[in-house]
């Protein structure tokens, strides 16, 4: 990459630090958790993408979400890997902490997640969504699910498909958080019966026979949002131009990761490194590369895999992506009210500094804010509206409302 980055020249590249458009912080430090989906950012710091733009991104491996959460809002960080539900709870205030105006620069990356039982449960027979529903409603003795923040994503792809079984998640099973590389080892021990986390920590527990995946988070929704590169409104506020060519790098990071399968092998390399993951490269490349076994001797490839480009469709902020995690708020009553799901879901995205972005790099972004996707229970999403989809479900745990009764 000595006279290129990604498909331009370096010359291309360093017009963009020469005048009024030179990024107001040359150093950044960016939190990121130890999972696969964080490839965009360590590529975009260690591969020449970032330097171009007179930026030198520091990578900051974060022990929890909670932490990578406490140092973005206090400015120790000054973007992050970020699960999207944790910039909106921060925003919303929700989960003990201050609001805080916060925004989401672009998405990281799209499927990739999943829902895996331990093998205890598979002794015992429970290997189908039906034999899970049936287990749980005959059980004495609740089983104990891990996500890995109240409000991430985890949270919400395990609870919309235990709901989907006819489970309600907060009732007829407990909930836990556990942080990622931890997932494992709270298997091992008998601690939890299951989890919902993202690779490789899934695939690691199939790899040391620790159970099975019984579901990804694409089953769920095909090409759901999942990561977004996280930070606060005050930081967009201060360094706009430093905000734009983060944006810049990481797309071409990202772009350059699914321009063949061999870049998506090599990143699998880079990842598996001491710095980053730190986790056997067989428990990272076949996920990262589409290529599922789940433990119960089913193999596939997987057509919505864990993808961080398709030329930019990954990468754009949608309304209705950030107003989805709101609608599920509110559902289970993490929200006791409606908010405004379009006006907030407009404050945090950063849909203009992305056209910005993309648009210099001659990727398309095109003028739709908003997208139409069925998830699993055959539901559509499309954010028209959020109020009325947020009181939809038979199984929730809406507060004050009069769809109480629908819980049963």
């Amino acid at each position: 990459m000595n006279d290129s980055v990604g498909n331009r020249p370096i010359s291309d590249a360093l017009a963009w630090v020469s005048g009024s458009d030179a990024p107001e912080k040359s150093s950044l430090d960016l939190g990121f958790m130890a999972l696969s989906d964080c490839a965009s950012l360590v590529v975009a710091a260690t591969q020449g993408f970032a330097q171009p733009y007179g930026l030198t991104l520091n990578l900051k491996r974060q022990s929890s979400w909670a932490n990578l959460r406490d140092k973005l809002v206090s400015g120790e960080l000054d973007a992050a890997h970020s699960l999207y539900g944790l910039i909106y709870a921060v925003h919303l205030g929700i989960g003990g902490v201050a609001p805080t105006d916060m925004a989401v620069l672009m998405g990281l990356n799209q499927n990739g997640q999943s829902i895996n039982l331990s093998r205890g449960l598979q002794q015992q027979g429970v290997v189908t969504p039906e034999a899970l529903e049936r287990h749980v409603h005959q059980s004495r003795t609740k089983l104990t699910f891990a996500q890995t923040f109240p409000t991430g994503t985890h949270a919400m792809w395990l609870y919309y498909w235990l709901a989907s079984q006819g489970i309600h998640p907060l009732q007829d099973v407990e909930s836990v958080v556990v942080p990622p590389p931890q997932m494992v080892a709270h298997l091992q021990a008998g601690r939890i019966d299951g989890f919902c986390v993202g690779e490789p920590w899934a695939a690691s527990a199939v790899a040391q026979d620790q159970g099975f995946t019984l579901a990804t988070s694409q089953a769920i929704w095909p090409d759901h949002p999942e990561k977004v590169l996280g930070c606060t409104q005050a930081f967009v506020d201060h360094y706009p131009n430093t905000a734009r060519v983060l944006v810049m790098a990481i797309l071409e990071a990202s772009r350059f990761i699914e321009q063949n399968r061999e870049n998506r092998r090599s990143t699998a390399q880079l990842l598996s490194g001491g710095d980053y993951l730190d986790a056997p490269l067989d428990c990272i490349e076949p996920r990262l590369l589409g290529t599922y076994d789940d433990g119960l001797g089913n193999h596939w490839q997987d057509p919505h895999g864990l993808r961080f480009f398709a030329e930019g469709r990954v990468n754009l902020p949608y309304l209705c992506d950030g107003m989805w995690f709101m609608t599920q708020f509110r559902r289970w009553g993490l929200l006791r009210e409606d908010p405004d799901y379009l006006g907030v879901a407009r404050q945090v995205q950063q849909l203009a500094l992305y056209r910005q972005a993309a648009a210099a790099l001659g990727i398309t972004a095109g003028d739709r804010d908003m997208r139409s996707s069925q998830l699993i229970d055959g539901k559509v999403w499309d954010g028209s509206d959020p109020a009325g989809y947020a009181r939809s479900f038979r199984l929730h745990a809406l507060v004050g409302d009069a769809n109480r009764q629908a819980l049963r």
